[in-house]
């Protein structure tokens, strides 16, 4: 009957609660209506995704400065002397002879001549389709 005992004790000790004491804080304390508190946070939200959007369209715009094709003024440079090579050249030349002239990398005159399609054609040589030949427009 320890049983017993044991649930008499704690059936009786049940909704009792224990005396503690409560320090009061020095805070002060502030009480909102549901309707504040939604506004609180409402407008905290709002900040927050104006913030967010703002930091989304400077991206856009620096993506989009990165996406132009406008040469660089060292593309320009290049650029220009490419087309005087040609031009004494008849405007006609091997583009891997140009190229070797530049004294650029493959992928470095591949981009040149990309940025240059206004100025310059590109067309396979007849008796080596291999080989390119860049003529001026």
């Amino acid at each position: 009957m320890l049983r017993d005992s044991v649930a008499t004790e704690y059936i009786s000790t049940f909704g009792i609660a224990p005396k503690t004491k409560v320090q009061p804080s020095s805070e002060p304390v502030f009480i909102l209506t549901s309707t504040q508190l939604q506004d609180l946070i409402t407008k905290a939200v709002q900040e927050a995704t104006e913030r967010l959007y703002l930091e989304i369209a400077y991206d856009r715009q620096r993506i989009s400065k990165l996406e132009q094709k406008e040469p660089q003024p060292l593309q320009k440079d290049r650029g220009e002397i490419l087309r005087a090579l040609l031009a004494a050249n008849d405007g006609k030349m091997l583009a891997k002879e140009a190229r070797q002239k530049m004294r650029l990398s493959e992928q470095l005159f591949s981009m040149l001549i990309a940025s240059m399609e206004d100025y310059i054609e590109i067309k396979p040589l007849h008796s080596d389709k291999r080989k390119n030949l860049l003529i001026l427009k």
